[in-house]
């Protein structure tokens, strides 16, 4: 009995210390006027512990927008508090696994909290499919979800996602938050976006997958953010020539095939060196480092000042200021 209760007793604590945190978070965004940028996931599909895939949460009093939904990206933007109550829309960058695989957790977890309007996928041609396919994959958990906690609770017309197809250019204009896309360099992959983000005199920009362009460089030209997705281009070298000398070709070829369709390290020199940017931060990290030496090898060829993001982190730009907060 005594184990019973402490199991219980450790479970309470956990759940009420989970619901206080969110509650915190979402008081301190609440009072907060400006761009809070949270890194829900910092990896690539190359697995990396204590980090999920591609994921930025941006956030002002009045917005929540979620770019990219790799998986374990849902549970890290909960434990990080993030009010997905007030969620109105994913963007997708593109439709690589790693991008979209925790889409059906954000949607769940946003209607039990109260969102109150069908949760938006966007992004470019074929959002609507992979939108489509969502809802018939999860049409009979929505349909037990529904009959368990009953209508009044969950609106079952709220748990079905709705898609909007974009193109270049201004995609939203809503109370002073503006949102732009922008074609990136991802090939095969066409067309792939990045998106602007502005607020109260303060910009982010998030890359997405893509090369160095002279497009992401016009773009960033006086951001106060930028997010860049990076690799480290010896770490993926070394780890080709690794499976190949232990006989696995199919691995050796994915990590060749890789190394031409990522910002590498002495690519992003280019960014800092032609773009006026306040912060530039990498992410999706190709492969996210493990250790001092992985470190090492992202930041040997990067300037000073760049960093190396981590899941949880928190970048935030308060209003009609230059300040850039890093918790």
């Amino acid at each position: 009995m005594k184990i019973i209760f402490f199991i219980l007793s450790t479970i309470g604590v956990s759940l009420f210390s989970a619901g206080a945190d969110a509650q915190n978070s979402a008081i301190s965004t609440a009072s907060f006027d400006g761009l809070k940028v949270t890194l829900c996931g910092t990896s690539s599909p190359l697995v990396a512990p204590g980090r999920a895939q591609a994921c930025v949460a941006v956030e002002t009093p009045e917005h929540l927008y979620i770019i990219d939904a790799g998986s374990g990206s849902s549970a890290t933007a909960t434990l990080s508090g993030i009010p997905t109550g007030k969620l109105r829309a994913i963007l997708l960058t593109h439709f690589h696994s790693d991008h979209i695989s925790d889409i059906g957790d954000f949607n769940l977890s946003s209607w039990v909290a109260g969102r109150p309007m069908p949760l938006q996928i966007i992004g470019p041609e074929g959002v609507e499919r992979i939108t489509e396919g969502l809802n018939m994959t999860y049409e009979l958990d929505r349909k037990y979800r529904v009959a368990h906690h009953g209508q009044e609770l969950l609106d079952p017309e709220l748990g079905i996602l709705h898609s909007h197809t974009i193109e270049e250019g201004v995609i939203l204009d809503d109370n002073g938050l503006r949102i732009t896309a922008f074609e990136v360099s991802h090939p095969p992959v066409e067309p792939a976006f990045g998106y602007r983000i502005d607020y109260g005199e303060r910009s982010v920009v998030i890359s997405g997958d893509s090369l160095v362009t002279d497009k992401i460089i016009e773009i960033s030209d006086g951001v106060d953010l930028v997010l860049h997705d990076a690799m480290a281009l010896q770490l993926v070298q070394g780890a080709e020539n690794a499976a190949r000398s232990f006989g696995n070709s199919r691995r050796a070829t994915v990590l060749h095939d890789i190394q031409d369709y990522h910002a590498t390290t002495a690519d992003l020199q280019r960014l800092v060196t032609e773009a006026d940017i306040g912060q530039l931060a990498l992410y999706h990290l190709v492969p996210a480092p493990r250790n001092a030496m992985g470190i090492a090898a992202f930041t040997r060829e990067i300037p000073n000042g760049i960093i190396l993001t981590e899941d949880g982190m928190v970048i935030a730009l308060p209003s009609n200021s230059e300040e850039i907060n890093i918790d």
